[in-house]
């Protein structure tokens, strides 16, 4: 007979396992989240808005894929793997405010459309990406403002 922890460290295998097989089926897998990852940051890079606001923090562009290719395994597949605060790295960056995220977030949709995978697939990834950006421009609103910021995110685009 297994033990609670047992049973409940099974749970949780079963559901990374139903999450990963439900992305998978959409076509969403780790050569997919390697590819949007790859083909996003490019556009970063060679975007005037949000470009410079990369290129003065990311030392190394390999180690910073990597890490964002970590991200979104944990994010799609709930993979476990990535370790981090996202919201200390961007509260600290002057100047960040719905614009940038918006931005952000077209640019992102274009790549999803870009990668021509199922729709099915750019609907799960980009609601995704809304929501991390939503919370992030979020909590950074509310840093600064106080609890009236907490619906800062809602004016941002859709998929």
């Amino acid at each position: 007979m297994s033990t609670p922890v047992e049973r409940t460290r099974e749970e949780v295998r079963q559901a990374r396992e139903a999450k990963r097989a439900a992305a998978a089926a959409l076509g969403v897998d780790e050569h997919y989240v390697s590819e949007l990852v790859e083909r996003f940051y490019a556009a970063i890079r060679e975007d005037d808005l949000l470009g410079p606001i990369f290129a003065e923090r990311v030392e190394s562009w390999p180690e910073h894929l990597a890490r964002m290719k970590s991200f979104w395994r944990s994010i799609l597949f709930n993979s476990g793997e990535f370790s981090g605060n996202p919201m200390v790295k961007h509260v600290v960056i002057p100047g960040l405010e719905e614009r940038h995220f918006a931005h952000w977030l077209t640019l992102f949709y274009a790549t999803l459309r870009d990668l021509e995978g199922d729709p099915g697939a750019s609907s799960l990834v980009g609601e995704r990406a809304r929501a991390i950006a939503d919370s992030l421009l979020t909590g950074i609103t509310i840093r600064r403002e106080g609890i009236g910021g907490s619906r800062a995110g809602a004016g941002l685009p859709h998929i």
